[in-house]
């Protein structure tokens, strides 16, 4: 049985990307392996296994199984919006010397591929609402901002996968993330360090509260959002594929423009008979939007984009009714 190991389980991503993967693959053929920092055993009374890792210590991988280890998904990571102090050196931990540790298991249990996230601010200078983002774009990004560690960290590690790609025939498949969508009841991030509510939860509670919703800038101002399930689907498909390697955007190829997310959020969250109303404000700036190319994905892995504006949200207001992964996201 081919065994998939998920570094990163309990993380936002990681963990919807988890169930996703074990409802995905044929149980008779494929085992999903949980890992990561946490001691829990949510996932195993799931009845999938779980390590408990840190992967910045190479000694924690003694636990992992060392045979039969088809792929392996690295998901885990320091990431900006979560850096309440600014701290290079934990970019350079968890990313790089994470990273490297995550190869080395890699190459010493014989493990067929590795999937790998990196960040769309590697492409952040070259955003335009004029033009989508390729995946082979030659990497332009802001040297200077609380991103620019972390891109530069991203990089690197994308160096070494190359690495182990040409001296020891890793498989390796690298997808570009903008935005990835998941409820959270986390509503918070931080901003160059500040603590900030996070867009989405801002409006989704005014809709709640029936409470007028400001759109800044230019109505049809677009972005791709991304539901998780997508971007799970993407990886599951990396994973079965018959290539060596590859660099894929994650992206839907229908971006949404801010009135249809505004008005979609009024219409799934809003009470019927008492609407939020949407105020106009064009002398306002809307900014941070990527629009990703994917037809790459679509050819060679099959990719089929499921979540239209509505079903994401439409599913982002289910999930914060049954608050699946609540235990996860009690512990830091």
């Amino acid at each position: 049985m081919k065994k998939i190991i998920v570094f990163g389980a309990t993380g936002n991503v990681g963990s919807y990307f988890l169930e996703y993967a074990a409802d995905y693959f044929d149980n008779d053929n494929y085992e999903i392996i949980a890992s990561g920092r946490r001691k829990k055993d949510f996932f195993e009374r799931k009845n999938i296994k779980y390590y408990s890792v840190d992967i910045t210590n190479a000694g924690d991988f003694d636990v992992l199984p060392k045979d039969n280890v088809y792929a392996v998904v690295h998901l885990a990571a320091a990431i900006p919006s979560y850096m309440e102090k600014y701290n290079a050196s934990q970019y350079i931990n968890s990313i790089i010397v994470g990273t490297y540790n995550v190869l080395e298991y890699c190459r010493k249990v014989k493990a067929d591929r590795i999937l790998y996230t990196t960040t769309v601010f590697d492409l952040s200078l070259k955003a335009s609402q004029d033009s989508q983002l390729l995946p082979d774009e030659e990497k332009s990004f802001s040297y200077t901002g609380d991103h620019a560690m972390y891109v530069i960290c991203k990089n690197t590690c994308i160096e070494f996968l190359e690495h182990y790609f040409q001296q020891y025939n890793l498989k390796k498949f690298i997808f570009r993330l903008p935005t990835i969508y998941n409820y959270s009841p986390n509503f918070y991030y931080y901003h160059n360090g500040q603590k900030t509510m996070r867009p989405v939860y801002q409006m989704i509670n005014k809709a709640i509260a029936s409470e007028d919703i400001e759109l800044w800038g230019d109505p049809e101002y677009s972005k791709d959002m991304v539901h998780v399930n997508d971007f799970s689907q993407m990886v599951c498909k990396a994973i079965e594929c018959n290539r060596n390697s590859g660099l894929y955007n994650v992206g839907t190829g229908q971006p949404v423009t801010l009135r249809e997310e505004i008005e979609t959020i009024v219409k799934v969250f809003s009470p019927e008979d008492n609407p939020s109303k949407i105020i106009y404000r064009p002398d306002k700036e809307a900014s941070g939007g990527f629009i990703m190319n994917i037809d790459n994905a679509i050819s060679e892995l099959g990719y089929k984009p499921e979540y239209n504006c509505l079903k994401l949200f439409q599913d982002f207001k289910q999930e914060m009714q049954i608050n699946r992964f609540k235990e996860l996201r009690e512990e830091k």
